[in-house]
């Protein structure tokens, strides 16, 4: 039964932004000034906000750690601003995480995609809660350079690392055909590092901090290097072929300012005419960066970092697109933050004495409180509301989107009576008192009707077990009505236990008076494997007043069949069915 409605997704719906604009600005802004505020009345009680950021270890922080905080703060807080974008809730993750499964391991591939059905079951929410999450953790270590620096360090470690599992898909590690130059090995996995290196303790963190990185990223470059000599990685073909050049070639179609649009495509031609020229001198850069990493340890060597940070930038703009255009964007993607790190090791930063505070210590101190209380606010009603969203029933707003919002009605109910699967008679409303949900099934569909029927079971086992409601289903094919079809798609599709549920069907003549009357269009032929429906739901009152029309057409997602439960049991609840 392949539908009859457009099956795209407007990722700017406007029902949806508007409700994840009042989400974002409205109830969380709401939330996090009240926690701010305990936060704030428990610090000034406790005098801490006149103690903030001036501990021994604070006040001697290394400049090393002092930058990195700063560049991974800005990231982090740049990262959340992305996300408050119109099209995250609906685009997040069909979009960008789903597409990243791909290749990936079973494991990985079916952890990503229960990701993507929890996102879809609740985007409003998760939406909301991911902004301010991120951000919160950008404030928190631009400001902080104490324990509450530390501890946000570790939180925004966890966070990185769960984001680069689930919604980078590894950052592409498991992928044949990788690419540094196409955000491998995952922009999420260098916040790891950054978060993790905040998290130890200060001494710890001078002591090993610079010459660790270096090495970790002088043997990342050269496995860097050896995946870009893979043939499979499709950067020694020339012309269109080039991969370098087919990504500048989409990427430029992508709305961006007219410069960057030109340095794509004028980084294509020149790949596509040297082809493997140009891989060689990519591999040149990561494999003299990377001996120059290593032996910079002992010989403190500056311009391995200012090499790989410059090749960084520059492979940014001609192979990432500057990574935040598109209305998809949640962070720089991998070489910013490869080159953050890579700058914040530097064996300059190593040397340098801590950096001097430009304002008064105390001045400082009670104006970082006050923004790391609001920091820690972000991050701990984001955290909860989150979490409590995942717990909670799904939202319907994917359901709404793809299928326009339920119209109210309070008409005369077409009446009719047909064969049900127990070969008796069944008439609309012919129990009385009880509401019904009307419904047009066709009993050899493969596709969408199955998961109708899925919606209409699990619906069922959501409400009471004496619901006052009848499940109707009429039989919408011309060629397949017959009492042993309706039985074997009942069968197959566990409708059998559904209480109060009746597949009717008869002969043409009476089944096509009945779509004529609900405006089902069906189209068919005697050689077709199905037929090709409207896919709309009624909700008839007793006394046969239809109440409600629900358009329906059904996604093969787990998250849109309970969206559209969720819309359901809402409008079934306004007519006394719970």
């Amino acid at each position: 039964m392949p539908g009859m409605h457009n099956r795209s997704l407007d990722l700017t719906n406007p029902f949806v932004v508007s409700l994840f604009h009042h989400s974002v600005y409205v109830k969380s802004v709401l939330w996090l000034g009240i926690a701010a505020f305990l936060f704030l009345v428990a610090l000034i009680a406790t005098k801490r906000i006149f103690r903030f950021n001036l501990s021994s270890d604070g006040a001697e922080e290394s400049r090393a750690r002092t930058y990195l905080r700063w560049c991974f703060g800005g990231l982090w807080l740049i990262d959340g601003i992305l996300q408050f974008q119109a099209s995250m809730p609906l685009g997040l993750g069909q979009n960008v995480v789903k597409p990243l499964a791909s290749g990936t391991p079973f494991w990985l591939h079916a952890l990503m995609l229960h990701g993507v059905a929890t996102w879809n079951s609740h985007p409003i929410a998760l939406a909301a809660g991911v902004a301010w999450l991120e951000v919160g953790i950008g404030l928190g270590l631009l400001v902080s350079n104490g324990r509450t620096g530390r501890w946000i360090g570790g939180f925004s470690a966890l966070w990185a690392a769960m984001i680069w599992l689930i919604g980078n898909g590894a950052g592409g590690v498991f992928i044949r055909g990788t690419s540094i130059l196409f955000g491998w090995p995952g922009a999420s996995l260098f916040y790891v590092i950054a978060g993790i290196w905040i998290f130890v303790k200060p001494a710890t963190f001078r002591e090993k901090f610079s010459r660790f990185t270096r090495w970790f990223l002088s043997a990342l470059l050269v496995i860097a290097a050896l995946l870009q000599c893979l043939p499979s990685a499709g950067f020694w073909h020339g012309g269109p072929f080039n991969a370098l050049t087919a990504m500048t070639t989409s990427m430029a179609a992508i709305p961006q300012p007219h410069g960057l649009a030109w340095i794509l495509r004028h980084a294509g031609s020149i790949s596509s005419r040297i082809g493997g020229g140009f891989n060689v001198i990519v591999i040149l850069w990561l494999l003299i960066c990377a001996v120059g990493l290593w032996r910079s340890v002992t010989t403190r060597w500056q311009w391995p970092v200012r090499t790989l940070v410059i090749g960084c930038v520059v492979f940014w703009l001609v192979a990432q697109d500057a990574a935040v255009f598109g209305g998809l964007a949640t962070d720089f993607n991998s070489m910013i933050p490869l080159a953050a790190l890579a700058w914040c090791a530097s064996p300059r930063l190593e040397s340098l004495p801590r950096r001097e505070r430009l304002f008064v210590p105390e001045v400082t101190s009670s104006a970082g409180a006050v923004v790391a209380t609001f920091a820690v606010a972000m991050i701990a009603t984001a955290t909860i509301t989150m979490a409590l969203a995942a717990s909670a029933s799904p939202e319907n707003t994917l359901f709404i989107a793809q299928n326009g919002p339920a119209s109210s009605a309070n008409t005369a109910a077409p009446s009719f009576t047909l064969t049900d699967q127990f070969g008796q008679a069944y008439a609309l409303g012919e129990h009385p008192g009880r509401v019904t949900l009307l419904t047009f099934i066709d009993p050899v569909c493969y596709t969408d009707c199955p998961l109708l029927a899925n919606q209409l079971a699990q619906l069922r086992t959501e409400l009471s077990t004496n619901a006052n409601l009848d499940i109707v289903a009429v039989a919408a094919n011309p060629y397949h009505e017959s009492l042993a079809d309706v039985r074997r798609f009942i069968s197959r599709h566990g409708l059998g236990q559904v209480k109060n549920f009746f597949f009717v069907t008869g002969p043409r003549a009476a089944t096509s008076k009945v779509w004529s009357a609900y405006g089902i269009e069906v189209a068919a032929k005697p050689t077709d494997k199905m037929s090709i429906h409207s896919d709309v739901m009624f909700i008839v009152v007793p006394k046969n007043r239809e109440k409600w029309i629900i358009p329906d057409d059904p996604l093969a997602t787990t998250s849109l069949t309970v969206s559209a439960v969720s819309e359901l049991k809402s409008l079934l609840a306004i007519e006394g069915v719970s």
